[in-house]
């Protein structure tokens, strides 16, 4: 075997680093040519850095740093560890707004540099919730009902999901989830960034 043919492994740090480095431009909803005109960084660099081909200098960081509004130190102390490859249920993060009876479960192990993530829903019957605009525009999601009965509106289109429909959409402008049927309606949401 010649040396060109062994393949480099990345190292862990520049692989979740390379990871993180890809979500936040994906966060910003820039491309590679837009982050290289705020950055100075050629796009072959910067795509290299995200995919840990190769490892970013301290002067390549700080520019990064500089148009993502973080400090070096926060940068790297979001990927020095390894999150845990599984969350057991007892231990997956529950969140209830009480006000319109929306439960969210984190179903994912947290992951910063995974551009994917399952949360489980659960709207009581008559529940009825409004977002005005996605977290990252273009965001991926796909809505599969377990129980009940959901309507999603999303580009003023409403949708209808009885249980076992699966809704795909990327999501630009407002959305509402609304449990129309009288039982509670129980749905899987996978979000994958842009």
């Amino acid at each position: 075997m010649k040396p060109d043919d062994l393949v480099t492994i990345p190292d862990p740090v520049d692989a979740r680093l390379g990871a993180r480095l890809a979500e936040l431009r994906a966060e910003h909803g820039w491309s590679l040519g837009e982050l290289a005109d705020r950055t100075g960084v050629s796009r072959s660099t910067l795509s290299r850095a995200e995919r840990a081909e190769i490892s970013p200098t301290a002067s390549l960081l700080n520019r990064l740093c500089g148009v993502y509004g973080r400090t070096m130190s926060r940068l790297l102390s979001e990927v020095e560890a390894e999150p845990a490859l599984l969350v057991r249920a007892a231990e997956q993060p529950v969140w209830e707004d009480r006000a319109s009876g929306f439960v969210r479960r984190s179903v994912s192990p947290p992951h910063t540099g995974l551009r994917g993530e399952l949360v489980e829903g659960r709207l009581g019957s008559g529940a009825d919730i409004a977002y005005d605009r996605p977290p990252v525009p273009g965001l991926e999601q796909h809505i599969w009902v377990l129980e009940g009965a959901l309507d999603v509106t999303a580009q003023d289109v409403e949708h209808h999901l009885d249980a076992g429909d699966c809704l795909r959409l990327r999501v630009w402008g407002p959305t509402r989830f609304r449990c129309s049927g009288r039982d509670e309606a129980r749905y899987v949401l996978a979000v994958v960034l842009p």
